[in-house]
């Protein structure tokens, strides 16, 4: 389950997704996901599901890698499907069992949500898949400067936020690591109910807390080390320039939100 999750791990590849500017894909992402919350209609999803099928086939990305993110997640997506479906009231009586009661509307409601997060998180995904860590940190950075006139430490929390998706991964395989090392001790994370599984985890979350802490302290002192002192005076040695592909690709967007605009208003 752990090597299923696909959360801030980058993909290499030259195809034209990945040669995009990352403020491009940054932007993008954030009008991809305002967009998703306007969609009224079930031809709202249409659209926004064949732009995301061209961006993934444009990155050149395996449909199975982009799918297998989603298993961590399917537990929660069936969740949602299921309380919208049995606790949204409202059209014709589909079925009932006790207090039960599958209504049109609930059965609207709860595919909706359930395509909003199928989309949300592969849509999402495909940033950090087609963008690397440092190119992230550059295009987040650069997107949250002009705020640095009130003194914001844009370069600060960029690195931060980077750093974070960074050792996602990391964190993962340490994690799968310690698991391991305990199922050979006889530990058992599998068996039970859900409360028994919770608590045979807190022997796990001690060594991994550890780890972490002192990953951290490790980065902390190499940046230290390497007379890291922020953003102030820093050059760069590849700079961000938008191309003609930038700006095709934020026609592109553009068009997806005045499809569901126009669909779900008009």
């Amino acid at each position: 389950m752990l090597k299923d999750i696909t959360i801030g791990q980058y993909y290499p590849s030259d195809s034209p997704i990945h040669r995009l500017d990352p403020r491009t894909k940054l932007m993008i992402t954030f009008l991809y996901i305002i967009i998703i919350f306007f969609v009224q209609h079930f031809a709202g999803y249409l659209f926004v599901f064949l732009f995301l099928a061209l961006v993934i086939v444009l990155s050149g990305l395996p449909l199975k890698y982009i799918l297998k993110g989603l298993k961590p997640l399917l537990f929660i997506i069936v969740l949602t499907f299921c309380i919208n479906l049995f606790f949204t009231s409202g059209g014709k009586v589909i079925f009932q069992l006790g207090f039960l009661k599958v209504t049109e509307e609930g059965l609207r409601q709860g595919i909706s949500m359930m395509l909003r997060l199928l989309l949300l998180v592969m849509g999402t995904s495909l940033l950090t898949l087609t963008t690397s860590p440092i190119s992230l940190t550059d295009g987040l950075e650069a997107l949250l400067k002009p705020l640095q006139a009130i003194h914001f430490p844009a370069h600060e929390l960029a690195m931060m936020m980077t750093i974070a998706l960074r050792f996602i991964p990391t964190l993962l395989e340490e994690t799968d690591k310690i698991m391991k090392a305990q199922m050979a001790r006889g530990a058992d994370f599998e068996s039970g109910n859900l409360i028994q599984r919770a608590k045979s985890m807190v022997p796990l979350m001690v060594p991994l807390f550890i780890s972490a802490f002192r990953r951290a302290d490790e980065l902390a002192m190499a940046m230290e080390a390497r007379c890291y002192r922020g953003g102030e005076n820093r050059t760069r040695m590849k700079v961000l320039r938008m191309e003609r592909i930038d700006y095709e690709a934020f026609g592109a967007a553009l068009l997806l939100i005045a499809a569901v605009l126009i669909n779900s208003y008009c």
